[in-house]
C-alpha cells in the first residue's frame, strides 16, 4: 500500500516567520506602496520601473531569506506522507527546505519571462532591469501572477485537492481568490488542519482542525497530531 497522500496549502503566513512580509498584516500597503501601484497590469503600463524597482527588492528579500521550522517540517514529512504542497507564495523556500512536489499558484519570484509570452521562464537572481529584453523583442518582467490576472496553474491545483488524505491549510486568510476556493475540493470526509495565528472563516467544511498558532509553532503540533 502506497503512502496516504497529504496535500498543503501554503499562504503568506508560512513565509512571514522568514522575514517576508505580506501586504495584508495591517494598513493594505505592501512594503509602503500601494498594491495597484506595484502589482497589476495597470500598473506595468502606467510605470513599469517602479514595478521592476518592487520585484528586485522582493528578490533580493527573498533570496536573503531562510527556510524556517514549518517549511522544514513539510519537507521531512515525506519520510510518511507523498507530500503535495499548493503554495500561494513566489517565493522558493519550499524547495530550500527540501520540499519535491511544490507547485506555485501565483508564479516564482526567482525566474522572468516576456511580457509577450507566459510560458517561456528564465531564472532569475539579479535585477531585472528596463530594456532587458528577451528574444521575441519583448521586455523581461517578474514570472509572478498579478492582481487581475488569471491564475492559470489553478487549473492544476484542483485536481490534487480532490486527491487529498489529509488536508492541512497553513498561514492564509482565504481572502484572495481564486486560492480560496480551492478548499471546496477537498472531499468531505478528509480531515483538514488549519494552522493560523487567526483561524479564517471555515465554519462551512466538515472535519476541519483548527490550530491557533503561528506556523512555525502550529507545524510541531500536526506532527503530534498526525502521530496518533
Amino acid at each position: 500500500m502506497g503512502k496516504s497522500k497529504l496535500v498543503v496549502l501554503t499562504g503568506a503566513g508560512i513565509s512571514a516567520e522568514s522575514g517576508l512580509r505580506t501586504f495584508r498584516d495591517s494598513d493594505g500597503l505592501w512594503e509602503g506602496h500601494n498594491v495597484q501601484d506595484v502589482a497589476t497590469p495597470g500598473a506595468w503600463l502606467r510605470n513599469p520601473q517602479l514595478v521592476l524597482d518592487f520585484y528586485n527588492q522582493r528578490r533580493k528579500d527573498v533570496l536573503a531569506a531562510r527556510p524556517n521550522v514549518a517549511h522544514k517540517i513539510l519537507a521531512e514529512l515525506e519520510g510518511d506522507y507523498d507530500v503535495q504542497i499548493i503554495t500561494q507564495n513566489i517565493d522558493d523556500l519550499h524547495e530550500r527546505a527540501g520540499s519535491n512536489k511544490v507547485l506555485h499558484l501565483h508564479g516564482e519570484i526567482l525566474k522572468m519571462r516576456s511580457e509577450r509570452a507566459e510560458h517561456r521562464l528564465y531564472p532569475v537572481t539579479k535585477d531585472i532591469m528596463l530594456g532587458d529584453k528577451a528574444i521575441d523583442g519583448g521586455q523581461y518582467r517578474p514570472h509572478v501572477v498579478w492582481f487581475e490576472e488569471p491564475v492559470p496553474m489553478i487549473e492544476q491545483a484542483i485536481p490534487l485537492m480532490y486527491e487529498a488524505d489529509i488536508f492541512v491549510l497553513i498561514g492564509t486568510s482565504l481572502a484572495v481568490y481564486p486560492a480560496a476556493g480551492l478548499v471546496d475540493y477537498v472531499r468531505d470526509n478528509v480531515m483538514k488542519y488549519v494552522i493560523d495565528k487567526r483561524i479564517p472563516e471555515v465554519k462551512r467544511y466538515k472535519h476541519i482542525v483548527p490550530i491557533e498558532m503561528p506556523a512555525t509553532q502550529g507545524i510541531i503540533e500536526l506532527k503530534k497530531m498526525l502521530k496518533r
